[in-house]
């Protein structure tokens, strides 16, 4: 193998969504420079930036029916019972959810946690507030998905950020995914919610790293825990 195809290998595709946004800085750069030597190699560094953020990796999902992919690259910033948002039409009684924060390092590509056939596709707009925070899950533009899994409904939100501003689904309702499939993409710091059926026990922890399309996060086929109360603090 030359040097050629080893660098050309281990180089990892810019997504088609992110092209524009790396062609505008490329010009910006190459005009600036222009006129400002300095500022030159700054939008060069800037554009190489813009590549590394609209990355798409090859993944290779784990296989095994009942199994939860995470969605997203990032941190678990949150893991327990919440209500589901009303337009997933989910119902009014808590299920277990667990957050994927992303900042604006992590790759952005959001992958389906289970194969099956989407059910609902539903988006909401809102504010662009703190993705860490737990009230983002109500308050944010979102765009949510259901997959039907066998039976089992999963949702899956993809929340808009403090940075982000755009949300980008690939995917309709009546289509079907795979497990670990490329179905949407959301462009700079933001937030992936996914909800499982109550008693479902999650397989990862607060503070965890996450990879989209390969890191489990929970099993459906494992023994359940009973269903948790939801409680309020005022």
């Amino acid at each position: 193998m030359s040097i050629v195809d080893s660098v050309t290998k281990s180089l990892v595709p810019v997504h088609r969504e992110g092209w524009p946004f790396v062609a505008i800085a490329l010009v910006a750069t190459l005009v600036v420079g222009w006129f400002v030597d300095p500022l030159f190699w700054i939008g060069l560094f800037f554009t190489g930036w813009v590549c590394y953020f609209f990355r798409d990796p090859q993944r290779v999902t784990p296989v095994g029916d009942g199994l939860v992919i995470s969605p997203a690259d990032g941190v678990v910033s949150h893991v327990g019972p919440v209500r589901p948002p009303e337009e997933l039409e989910l119902g009014a009684e808590p299920l277990v959810r667990v957050s994927i924060f992303m900042n604006v390092f992590n790759c952005h590509v959001n992958r389906a946690p289970v194969g099956g056939k989407i059910v609902r596709v539903a988006y909401r707009a809102g504010k662009f507030l703190n993705a860490e925070l737990d009230k983002a899950s109500d308050d944010n533009e979102r765009n949510g998905l259901v997959i039907d899994h066998n039976g089992t409904n999963i949702g899956v939100v993809q929340i808009a950020g403090l940075v982000a501003r755009r949300i980008v689904c690939f995917v309709k309702e009546g289509e079907h995914l795979f497990a670990g499939e490329r179905f949407g993409l959301i462009r700079f710091g933001s937030r992936l919610d996914v909800y499982f059926p109550a008693g479902t026990v999650p397989k990862v922890a607060l503070g965890q790293t996450m990879i989209a399309g390969e890191t489990v996060l929970a099993d459906l086929n494992q023994p359940q825990a009973p269903a948790p109360t939801l409680t309020r603090v005022s």
